[in-house]
């Protein structure tokens, strides 16, 4: 009986050695065997991006997963300052997208080195037809007129203070919003009259039929740098470190010049 047994068991070991020969070729010629590239290819990425950023990574998440099959892109969209105290918190997340170099700085045992994705400039958001006839920023300092800003913790309030304080122009906002989108939101609804916004969100946003945007001269204006870095704490490095790089390439950059941001 023992011979039987041990024929019984050689035939089994040659069977199972003949059913692994097709999976590992399989793994060497459709590359499934590189770790790196499962991950790239197939992964759950969450971004945390600026509020700014939230209809122009929409489209370019979409794609990206096209071009990517089988990776998901979740955005979590915030001011930028909120952002950071999450990825402080230990939020969990892949990447980061901020409105500003200084709150990604603020980060740097966090992230990995980052890199500037886009450029952005400030602009005056009043209610559609312009009707309080706002022309420029010394006109925001009538006290006649409800004037809304971003928090000075905020990226687009902090570059508003700056672009006022630099003109000598004094002004007392009505309120002090927590991103971009709630400055944008007040005027879109009538809660104020102007408010100081990124020349993205008033010509590009969901609001931007119902808002006009009034030019700020360079010579007067702030230019808005947006970095972007993969967070240390994600488990899907090697797939953040590509939709990273993803968005300095040609078709980020691309979807990124077709909603009005500037090249970095």
């Amino acid at each position: 009986m023992a011979p039987f047994r041990t024929r019984r068991r050689a035939a089994a070991a040659v069977l199972a050695a003949a059913l692994l020969v097709p999976l590992t070729a399989c793994g060497k010629d459709g590359g499934t065997s590189d770790p790196g590239a499962a991950e790239t290819s197939a992964a759950k990425l969450t971004v945390l991006a600026a509020a700014s950023l939230t209809d122009v990574f929409k489209q370019a998440g979409a794609a990206y997963e096209k071009e990517h099959p089988g990776t998901r892109v979740t955005f979590s969209f915030a001011g930028s300052q909120e952002l950071a105290a999450q990825v402080r918190q230990g939020a969990p997340a892949d990447a980061l997208v901020t409105a500003d170099t200084r709150t990604m700085d603020g980060l740097k045992g966090d992230t990995g080195a980052p890199t500037v994705i886009a450029r952005n400039r400030l602009v005056i958001a009043t209610g559609k037809g312009n009707p309080k006839k706002i022309g420029a920023l010394k006109d925001l300092a009538d006290t006649g007129l409800k004037v809304v800003l971003a928090a000075p913790e905020v990226p687009v309030g902090r570059y508003s203070e700056k672009v006022l304080k630099a003109q000598k122009i004094t002004v007392r906002p009505v309120s002090q919003e927590p991103n971009v989108r709630a400055v944008l939101t007040k005027v879109e609804l009538g809660e104020a009259d102007a408010g100081i916004v990124y020349r993205t969100d008033a010509v590009s946003a969901p609001a931007s039929g119902k808002v006009d945007a009034v030019e700020i001269p360079d010579a007067q204006n702030a230019v808005a740098q947006y970095p972007a870095a993969t967070l240390k704490s994600t488990r899907n490095a090697t797939a953040a470190d590509a939709f990273v790089r993803w968005l300095s390439g040609p078709e980020a950059q691309k979807i990124l010049g077709d909603a009005g941001f500037q090249k970095p």
